[in-house]
């Protein structure tokens, strides 16, 4: 079944935007008394019934709503510097969205070769991939800010920073506790450097290991969000 985006669904008679009107009547050919599944984006799942197919405007008649099976009370939230290259950074967007996560934030730092995003157009990308694999929820995508400005920022759950380093380290899936919100910090292609690395510690982010393997910047993101749900999916600590 097709999903639709609707925020503050509620049962009861709702209309869809344009955007989805337009792509429920021309592309999907949809029409009146045709079965809808709308998200809300916040965890909610609307079953309904479309009792008009127009693409100006549809209407739908919602009947029944259930909790989405990816609407944990812990969530990951990965803060990136951007790739130079946009489309690499709108990869690990699209698969971290089909994996789960729930918030982006991004970052201008030292090294930085990309110090601006395309906000709109990324939050495109991950509301698409949100449709296409049937998640309830829509990532948080927030503004870029300058890499210290994002160490002021309050966060109520643990804390780590990844980055190229020989040196032993513990590896982030040893670290993180189960049903925790974990926040992880993950550095441009120049990699952090060791005064920011420093100041990250300072403001209470726990230097951890992705593993062996050296990995792009886009990579890492993605093998720290797939790491927190391997852990999160297991019955009892390895």
């Amino acid at each position: 079944m097709n999903l639709f985006y609707l925020p503050g669904a509620t049962e009861g008679e709702v209309q869809l935007t344009a955007e989805e009107s337009v792509h429920c009547v021309r592309v999907l050919r949809m029409k009146a008394g045709d079965e809808v599944l709308f998200t809300d984006g916040k965890g909610w799942f609307y079953k309904g019934v479309l009792s008009r197919a127009d693409p100006r405007g549809c209407v739908a008649d919602l009947t029944t709503r259930r909790r989405g099976d990816d609407a944990e009370g812990f969530g990951i939230h990965i803060a990136i510097g951007p790739t130079k290259q946009a489309d690499r950074t709108e990869w690990f967007l699209e698969k971290a969205t089909e994996i789960g996560i729930d918030e982006v934030s991004f970052f201008a730092s030292e090294h930085s070769e990309r110090r601006h995003v395309q906000l709109e157009r990324l939050n495109r990308v991950v509301l698409s991939a949100m449709k296409q694999s049937l998640k309830s929820r829509l990532p948080i995508l927030n503004p870029m800010v300058k890499f210290d400005e994002l160490l002021r920022k309050p966060y109520n759950g643990q804390k780590f920073i990844a980055w190229i380093d020989d040196s032993k380290r513990e590896n982030l899936y040893n670290m993180i506790r189960q049903g925790e919100k974990v926040m992880v910090l993950i550095g441009p292609e120049g990699d952090f450097s060791k005064n920011e690395v420093a100041r990250a510690q300072s403001s209470g982010f726990l230097p951890v290991s992705l593993g062996t393997a050296r990995l792009r910047t886009e990579t890492a993101a993605l093998a720290a969000c797939m790491g927190f749900h391997v852990k999160n999916q297991l019955r009892t600590d390895l």
